[in-house]
């Protein structure tokens, strides 16, 4: 009985020991909360009203405004520039060769024409004629080339100009024009001999006299390139070059189907323009003569120069 008792005077007084514990506890877990929201409020409201960082200052405005130039932009400029100067020198080129060398082609052609019937006394369907009229075509080609670049260099001083390379271009592009002369009068009269209409004749004539044009000028190179310092044995490269003037020349001899009135004037688109008729006096029908060519030439080598890309053409300059 009094373990009894006394047992329960100890758990009573344990019970007051550990109600007391724990309402410390209590509080003491309290007051950190408190602490720590106090803390937490007084960091929120320093962040609130505290200065906004330092920040590193953005470039002024104005360089945003500015054009930007890019090096792509100063290629793309100079670009422009050597196109519209490579277009211009193409057309410089064309001009110098028809002046010099297509010019002087149909006129010595309709000279040695007239020498060949009225002084030799050739036929015009014989081979002599059309001999005599080639050797004429490369006679004109031969002459005109030296005496334009002769000229040019004593009225400019332009000591680049070297004769003794002018004098072998000048002679092989006589060559290729004796070909192509040559062949002009027996593939027309085989044409206009098959009844064809203009127009075929024209087409025949450009591409026949083209072709006659271009093999002469590589059978001219393989011949001359050993003895000629200056002329380029036959390659790869020049012969794109070879076969695009040789259609400019085409051109040439074409338009110079336009001089004979006597067939299909009717379906002659240049009866007006280059016609040589029986009364036309024969210096001036020399002078038609070259202009035929001349105007064939320029007709196809300005669509040539208008439509192949930079340095692919003959005439640039490489």
């Amino acid at each position: 009985m009094l373990v009894s008792t006394a047992t329960r005077s100890l758990l009573r007084s344990n019970g007051a020991v550990l109600r007391q514990n724990v309402r410390l506890m209590s509080s003491v877990a309290s007051s950190e909360i408190q602490a720590a929201a106090a803390g937490h409020n007084t960091t929120a409201k320093r962040e609130i009203h505290s200065d906004p960082p330092q920040m590193k200052s953005a470039p002024p405005l104005q360089y945003a405004s500015q054009p930007t130039y890019l090096p792509e932009d100063a290629a793309d400029e100079k670009e422009e520039e050597a196109a519209t100067s490579g277009m211009a020198d193409r057309f410089k080129i064309t001009a110098e060769v028809t002046v010099s060398k297509i010019f002087p082609a149909g006129f010595g052609w309709q000279s040695s024409s007239i020498f060949a019937e009225e002084y030799l006394g050739y036929s015009a369907d014989s081979m002599a004629f059309a001999l005599t009229t080639g050797l004429g075509d490369a006679i004109g080609v031969m002459a005109g080339h030296c005496v334009y670049y002769a000229a040019k260099k004593s009225i400019t001083g332009d000591d680049s100009i070297n004769m003794e390379r002018e004098t072998q271009t000048g002679l092989l592009l006589a060559s290729a024009a004796f070909c192509s002369g040559t062949a002009w009068q027996p593939l027309v009269d085989v044409l206009q001999g098959a009844n064809l209409p203009f127009m075929q004749v024209f087409a025949g004539t450009w591409i026949g006299c083209g072709t006659a044009f271009y093999l002469g000028l590589r059978g001219a190179r393989t011949i001359l390139s050993g003895p000629c310092k200056y002329i380029h044995e036959p390659t790869y490269e020049n012969s794109k070059t070879d076969k695009s003037l040789s259609v400019a020349i085409g051109g040439a001899t074409g338009f110079f189907v336009g001089t004979d009135t006597a067939y299909l004037p009717a379906q002659n688109f240049l009866f007006d323009v280059v016609g040589i008729h029986d009364a036309t006096p024969q210096l001036m029908g020399c002078a038609i003569a070259g202009t035929s060519t001349g105007l064939g030439f320029v007709a196809a080598q300005t669509t040539l120069n208008a439509i192949y890309p930079a340095g692919k053409l003959w005439n640039d300059g490489k």
